[in-house]
């Protein structure tokens, strides 16, 4: 199962990396659940439409960004977690953050996805 999820996951990174508005919801729509949910520190979105608008504003702020899945994917129990960055169009890489998403009960869906920004800090 983990390899497809690995799959899943690498076509939700996908989404984010691409230019063509109609052809990224299609994208999205493959892998995101009705009524499925996205929350990072700077958004909270419901559906597929609010999470598409997002995406479209962080990539008009950052334009030729792409997100880069930087870790395995780790699953267990309908979770999943992968770290991820964003490196600018001119290569530069901006901090890690990670992903922990909730899947489907089938497996062949995203939930839920709740994103941090930056690495873990130790105590």
């Amino acid at each position: 199962m983990s390899s497809e999820v690995t799959s899943l996951i690498d076509r939700y990174c996908a989404v984010w990396n691409e230019p063509e508005p109609e052809r990224r919801k299609a994208l999205l729509e493959a892998v995101w659940a009705d009524r499925a949910t996205y929350t990072d520190p700077r958004s909270d979105t419901k559906g597929v439409d609010e999470l598409l608008a997002h995406i479209t504003t962080v990539r008009a702020g950052r334009p030729g960004a792409r997100i880069v899945r930087t870790t395995t994917v780790d699953v267990h129990h309908g979770l999943a977690r992968f770290g991820w960055r964003v490196v600018e169009a001119d290569g530069t890489p901006l901090p890690e953050g990670i992903d922990i998403a909730l899947l489907a009960p089938d497996g062949e869906r995203i939930e839920r996805i709740i994103g941090f920004f930056g690495p873990m800090t130790p105590i």
